[in-house]
């Protein structure tokens, strides 16, 4: 037999158990990483979980397997893998002091649609912007603000302040103040008040509408005026409300109150 024959006869004896197990390993080992994502797709879709953070976590686990998968196919050929985990972890801590912000927008993204503090559609004020959630991503949140103006707002800057989410509970309560003057009678401004409130049917009568009077200011008797209502009909009782207190005063005769100023004046004799 020639010496090249037995050579190779040589080393395939010495090599070829390891060069089998490795390929095992590695067919095994992808199959199983494949399984593993299905399943963890499946079980995030069963409770409802956002698209976009199924996608992400599925495909984020699946490399992380298949980067295992590599490493353990080396380890069995008896190639030294300390040295390219070093080079995975040196290129993975530049890539983070690079990508600093980034990382931040994309570590809150995900914790919004974990947590979900509002949904699309929402009226919120977050990130110090005020409107309607249009789209929420890994990195930022899209609002639509009451002047439609479309605002990207960088998820980090929402969850580094405080989120009001205004449709969170379904109702709201309108806080208004009207004032009469001291001469007016309290009790039939009260009903007046009360009876504005509950001939609107956007008013709802659970909770109870409530008027009352909260203070004594410098020049008027001043009433709280707080009717509960749904959420998408906030605004428009909101500003109903203040123009039928206007009209509803003028026709019964009772008086707002306006700042006024008196100037004494005073001869000087010499």
């Amino acid at each position: 037999m020639p010496d090249w024959m037995t050579t190779i006869i040589e080393h395939a004896k010495a090599y070829g158990p390891k060069v089998l197990a490795a390929l095992i390993v590695f067919v095994i080992g992808m199959l199983i990483a494949k399984i593993v994502r299905k399943s963890v797709m499946k079980v995030m879709q069963h409770r409802n979980q956002d698209p976009t953070l199924i996608s992400f976590i599925t495909s984020l686990l699946y490399v992380s397997l298949q980067i295992i998968v590599v490493i353990t196919t080396l380890a069995k050929l008896d190639i030294p893998t300390t040295s390219f985990v070093a080079v995975l972890g040196a290129a993975g801590l530049a890539i983070g002091l690079a990508l600093q912000g980034s990382l931040s927008n994309f570590a809150s993204g995900i914790l919004i649609i974990i947590f979900r503090p509002f949904r699309i559609g929402d009226f919120v004020e977050a990130g110090a912007t005020t409107g309607v959630v249009e789209e929420i991503t890994v990195l930022t949140t899209t609002i639509n603000t009451i002047d439609n103006k479309k605002v990207i707002v960088p998820n980090s800057k929402i969850m580094g302040d405080h989120i009001i989410n205004f449709n969170a509970h379904g109702t709201r309560r309108v806080d208004l103040t009207a004032g009469i003057g001291y001469g007016d009678d309290i009790d039939k401004a009260k009903k007046a008040l009360m009876n504005i409130l509950t001939s609107d049917p956007r008013v709802l009568k659970d909770p109870a509408p409530v008027v009352a009077v909260s203070e004594l200011g410098d020049s008027s008797v001043n009433f709280v005026v707080r009717p509960w209502v749904k959420s998408d009909d906030y605004w428009g009782v909101h500003f109903d409300t203040i123009e039928a207190i206007k009209k509803t005063f003028d026709k019964e005769g009772i008086s707002i109150p306006f700042p006024q100023q008196d100037v004494h004046l005073y001869e000087h004799k010499k």
